[in-house]
């Protein structure tokens, strides 16, 4: 194809084919990835790509998109490509510094809305906030809710503030934090998690998104799950009496989950499923009490 004339037409299919062929994906998806990155880079959407297919970009736009076929031919991800990802119905900012939000999170946090009256003022702990997608996303279903965003890097609840101010959120606040270390005796109403689960050394670490992601957020020692037995085991001294605890995992380690809420005391204890079926997030109320058993999930 010849670079100096490109219409907009023959920019898609050259890095559909691209992106196609090293990435391993089928057409139809690697246009689909072809279109979004040439719309990002023109600051157009995709009815005017359709409309306007003969249109021939500047030199400058032309190399722009060329920069972005290679590196996603690379494999870096597209999230990371465009500075951003849908999560929840928002559009929130992602850098490498951050875990991209994923569909099978939003999970956690309608279970998390679950429990979170809409006309009552609840504390919520968002433990590893990351990009903040899911403390945000409750910030903004339960204006009412006063919600604590905790992570142990500095750059990650950078990227998360900025989420916030761009939403325009005054019901929540940011804490350099690992896990409980930095909460004193501060204590809530429900905290949720999506902790490191994947086992160190893990073979899907050096495959797709994986790879480019930030390996202190994915991985954890004790075949994924230290860093879950160590929230579970925390978590007691920072819930209420009736708080629930709601945690996602991997999608074999539901039975694990349970059995460490198990032996520390939790009730009401269950699994829940993904869209995909698998189980995704466990939950549990810390310590018996009649609180625990007038919800009803």
């Amino acid at each position: 194809m010849s670079g100096q004339a490109a219409t907009v037409a023959e920019l898609i299919d050259d890095a559909t084919a691209r992106i196609a062929s090293t990435l391993g994906l089928q057409r139809r998806e690697a246009r689909l990835e072809a279109r979004v990155l040439i719309g990002h880079t023109l600051g157009v959407d995709h009815a005017w790509l359709i409309a306007h297919d003969r249109d021939q970009p500047t030199p400058a736009q032309r190399d722009a998109i060329a920069s972005l076929t290679v590196r996603r031919a690379a494999g870096e991800p597209v999230a990371y490509l465009l500075g951003k990802r849908e999560f929840f119905g928002l559009n929130f900012a992602v850098t490498p510094a951050v875990l991209i939000p994923r569909p099978e999170t939003e999970l956690l946090v309608q279970l998390a809305l679950e429990r979170i009256p809409t006309d009552q003022d609840r504390s919520v702990l968002d433990l590893g906030t990351g990009s903040g997608a899911v403390a945000l996303a409750l910030a903004v279903h339960r204006p009412l809710a006063r919600i604590l965003a905790v992570d142990r890097s500095p750059t990650a609840l950078e990227v998360a503030r900025d989420n916030a101010t761009s939403l325009g959120l005054r019901n929540l606040e940011f804490l350099l934090s690992d896990w409980y270390t930095g909460l004193g005796v501060k204590n809530f109403d429900i905290i949720v998690a999506n902790p490191p689960y994947i086992a160190t050394g893990d073979a899907h670490l050096e495959h797709g998104d994986l790879r480019f992601e930030p390996r202190e957020a994915l991985q954890s020692e004790d075949g994924g799950l230290a860093d879950i037995r160590r929230i579970v085991a925390g978590a007691p001294a920072h819930l209420r009496p009736g708080g629930w605890l709601l945690l996602e995992h991997g999608f074999d380690q539901g039975n694990a989950c349970q059995r460490t809420m198990r032996e520390q005391g939790y009730t009401q204890i269950s699994t829940r499923m993904d869209l995909a079926g698998h189980g995704r997030v466990t939950l549990g109320c810390a310590g018996y009490t009649p609180l625990c058993d007038d919800f009803q999930p």
